[in-house]
């Protein structure tokens, strides 16, 4: 592995020189005066005085050689409708969508918030906001209207961009109603909504003086041309909510100019993506995978994307190999979960396709199993890249590079670290080196390399406090995920140190799922844990205390209970945040200073040992859980 080590030991001992050569990868409207200033530890700013525009380098740069090449393939097999946008037809749209947010008031610095299913509009809404300078919040459709209010109150955008509603195994998800009551529900007040009417028969209805239909704006600015922003480098490109352990979400505050650089590099290094080949990413748009590899990366590198509105096994189990032998993809990227899913299907649906095209399956999201990625292995013929990183950092931390070396990769683990990061395992409590072999938090010296996080929206101090004081008597950034790296120097991923669930590859906090359950009147106390989950890796379980003992007096009241905490769920957080169990006690186990033990109430979910228990006030509460955990849910 000469190749990769000297790759990667020269992007940190030189890293100046290394991300200078980087730069070469996009245009600049003016050079940077400086690769990186790092003289207030732990920010760094990546290109200091340069400027650019990610819409520009994802679009108006491919116009002289790329015009007629597909820019964006959208396939929806909940409507039956693919379309093929072009780069010159793409370009013409977010122009138009541009000069739609431009006449709304939109400008740089300008927050507009994005809550859209998987629609063309959604990515051309995300560009047409960096070609304005204007900063985007993504928030994922499936999230309630109490989350988007609090996204609202954060981001305190001038614009709220939406659609008619989303579909899901065919079914219709209004998105206009969940928008009207977030907006009631937060404090901020916005001056525009615009919508999409996407035809799906909601009922939807405008509300005078505030929401706009997308289509009449639209055809006022068909021959618009709006031009670039240009951004100084270290100004922000967009914010994507992350879960966080108090409940309150974190506003990841992305930069321009190192974003830039970042993905148009790991597209080559990484991904193995050339200009005019074609990638398809499973993801969302909501989510940080859709940001980077759905829209911004693969048009940055001159590329082909698709962009899926529906489900791996609708109409069949063989459309995404379908998709990949119609469009001749030669990069994909999805999620342990969703290849489970497949796993489980007729090997029939998948064998029936010609995958001559595809090179590399690339899966991140949770931790990759070995029978599943054998499987892939053996049954797609191509090369399975397990990788990690997460949505603070924006492209991958530990990765195969096979375009930088195509090195052995071991099943389980996403092998190395990738150029730029600095990557250490540390003893929790001391903060020392862990050995080989000897499990460790996997930890970042900073400073970050270009396309990680530059701060939290608006609160610097949070960044600090929440990724940089973990370890005593050093500012060092905490994943706060458990790894441990073997005598081949390959890592492998345990999983989180915090109260934070990774449910198919989507982040959510216990303390969100905790209040959203608490939200229901009956409820006095709950506590959540992850428990492992063969298909999404871990699943949101709830342990809940009640007001009054006597609802739960027959198994039909108990039931009724029940079914009320998760309709209160998926109205508090959404059902991304629905637990797949809600167990009833009347006491939760303590310490007898108060602290709720959910290690080891995660650990008897799970069939395990639940650890020392010494400290514990009442032992009968873990007798309780016992109980519960072995008596059927009803």
């Amino acid at each position: 592995m000469g190749r990769y080590q000297d790759h990667h030991r020269a992007s940190l001992a030189d890293r100046e020189s290394f991300w200078r050569r980087e730069s070469t990868l996009i245009d600049w409207q003016r050079p940077f005066d400086t690769v990186l200033d790092y003289s207030r530890p732990p920010f760094a700013r990546w290109y200091v005085g340069g400027h650019t525009n990610i819409c520009h380098n994802a679009l108006d740069r491919h116009l002289a050689t790329r015009r007629d090449q597909a820019a964006l393939i959208y396939i929806s097999t909940e409507t039956g409708r693919e379309r093929i946008y072009s780069y010159g037809e793409l370009h013409a749209e977010v122009n138009r969508c541009a000069a739609v947010l431009r006449e709304l008031g939109v400008g740089p610095g300008d927050r507009v918030l994005i809550y859209m299913p998987m629609v063309p509009e959604a990515a051309i809404a995300m560009l047409a906001c960096t070609r304005l300078g204007a900063i985007h919040s993504v928030v994922f459709g499936g999230f309630a209207p109490a989350s988007l209010a609090t996204r609202i109150d954060d981001a305190q955008p001038k614009v709220l961009f939406t659609a008619e509603g989303g579909m899901r195994g065919g079914r219709t998800i209004a998105y206009k109603p969940l928008v009207d009551e977030a907006l009631d529900l937060a404090q901020h007040r916005l001056s525009s909504v615009v919508v999409v009417d996407r035809g799906l028969g909601t009922g939807m209805r405008l509300r005078p003086g505030r929401d706009l239909d997308y289509a009449t704006l639209r055809a006022r600015h068909e021959r618009a041309a709006v031009p670039c922003a240009w951004l100084e480098s270290s100004e922000p490109s967009y914010i994507l909510y992350t879960s966080g352990t108090t409940g309150k979400p974190k506003g990841v505050q992305r930069d321009t100019g190192g974003y830039a650089v970042a993905l148009a590099s790991s597209m080559r290094s990484i991904f193995c993506v050339a200009p005019g080949a074609t990638m398809f990413t499973t993801s969302d748009v909501g989510w940080v995978v859709g940001h980077s590899y759905i829209v911004y990366g693969p048009l940055i590198n001159g590329s082909t994307t698709i962009l899926y509105e529906g489900l791996p096994i609708r109409p069949d189990p063989g459309i995404w190999w379908q998709i990949v032998e119609k469009y001749r993809v030669c990069t994909m990227f999805s999620s342990p979960t969703a290849i489970r899913v497949l796993k489980k299907q007729d090997d029939a649906y998948l064998k029936r396709h010609d995958l001559s095209s595809l090179r590399y399956l690339f899966l991140a999201g949770e931790p990759l199993d070995e029978p599943t990625a054998h499987w892939a292995a053996d049954n797609l013929g191509v090369a399975i890249v397990d990788n990690y990183w997460q949505t603070e950092t924006g492209w991958p931390i530990l990765s195969a590079q096979p375009g930088v070396e195509d090195a052995p990769r071991k099943f389980g683990s996403p092998s190395f670290p990738v150029y730029g990061y600095d990557v250490r395992l540390l003893n929790a409590t001391s903060g020392e080196e862990a050995g080989v072999n000897e499990k460790g938090v996997l930890a970042l010296e900073p400073p970050l390399p270009p396309g990680c996080m530059s701060t939290l929206w608006r609160d610097d101090r949070r960044f600090v406090e929440t990724y940089f004081a973990t370890f005593p008597g050093r500012q060092t950034y905490s994943t706060f995920d458990w790894a441990l790296k073997d005598d081949d120097g390959y890592y492998f991923v345990l999983g989180r140190t915090d109260d934070v669930i990774n449910v198919a590859g989507h982040r959510l906090g216990t303390r969100e799922i905790e209040e959203a359950v608490q939200a229901h009147k009956g409820i006095a106390e709950v506590a959540v844990v992850g428990v492992a989950d063969p298909i999404k890796g871990q699943s949101p379980v709830a342990f809940a205390v009640v007001r009054d003992i006597a609802s739960l007096a027959t198994a039909a009241s108990t039931a009724q209970l029940r079914e009320e905490v998760l309709k209160t769920v998926d109205r508090e957080l959404g059902a991304i945040g629905r637990p797949s169990a809600v167990h009833f006690v009347t006491l939760l186990p303590k310490t007898r200073s108060g602290k709720l033990l959910r290690r080891s109430i995660q650990a008897m979910a799970e069939g395990r040992d639940p650890g020392d228990l010494t400290t514990i006030e009442d032992p009968a509460a873990l007798e309780e859980i016992r109980r519960v955990l072995a008596a059927p849910q009803g």
